[in-house]
């Protein structure tokens, strides 16, 4: 329901800002505006969407929670399109959703409605046990060990066709 009352309130209230705008500026200053505001947001996510993916990359790295960089680049990617959308409304939440302290607000609202129950890094333990091996050794205690199962393939086996001429039995 809520999605359904924000794809039919938007449109109108861009259709309101402009008719509005508009009259106070005049035709070409409002389509200017509008253009220097996707251009300016494209560079501003750029470079913070760079930032945010750097951020996610150490997060891996270090093996720590990467919950609140993914959550980051999520509303940095929101943020570039509503600022590629045409509009004044979706220009100032797409800016305000680009600036960190903004983020970090929408983040502790999201996190006090989500509850997570196991959280998992790789192959260590649910309990955060770090003495024990993260992974499986193979019989001899060594990484390089991969157990398996094979069979023997018979090569004198011939083919019942004639064949295409294409290869030599």
């Amino acid at each position: 329901m809520w999605l359904f009352l924000a794809f039919v309130a938007v449109p109108l209230i861009e259709i309101a800002l402009f008719i509005q705008v508009g009259g106070l500026i005049g035709l070409l200053p409002t389509l200017a505006v509008v253009l220097i505001t996707a251009i300016i947001g494209t560079m501003l996510v750029r470079s913070q969407g760079a930032q945010a993916l750097g951020n996610l990359q150490n997060s891996f790295s270090r093996l720590e929670d990467p919950t609140a960089p993914l959550a980051h680049g999520a509303m940095i990617l929101l943020a570039g399109a509503l600022l590629l959308t045409p509009g004044f409304f979706t220009d100032a939440f797409g800016f305000a959703l680009l600036a960190p302290p903004f983020r970090e607000a929408v983040l502790r609202y999201a996190s006090k409605r989500v509850t997570v129950t196991r959280f998992n890094m790789g192959g260590m333990p649910p309990d955060g046990d770090v003495r024990r091996e993260p992974h499986p050794r193979g019989p001899h205690g060594r990484e390089d060990v991969i157990e398996g199962e094979y069979s023997e393939v018979q090569q004198d086996k011939r083919p019942n066709h004639p064949g295409s001429g294409w290869t030599k039995h």
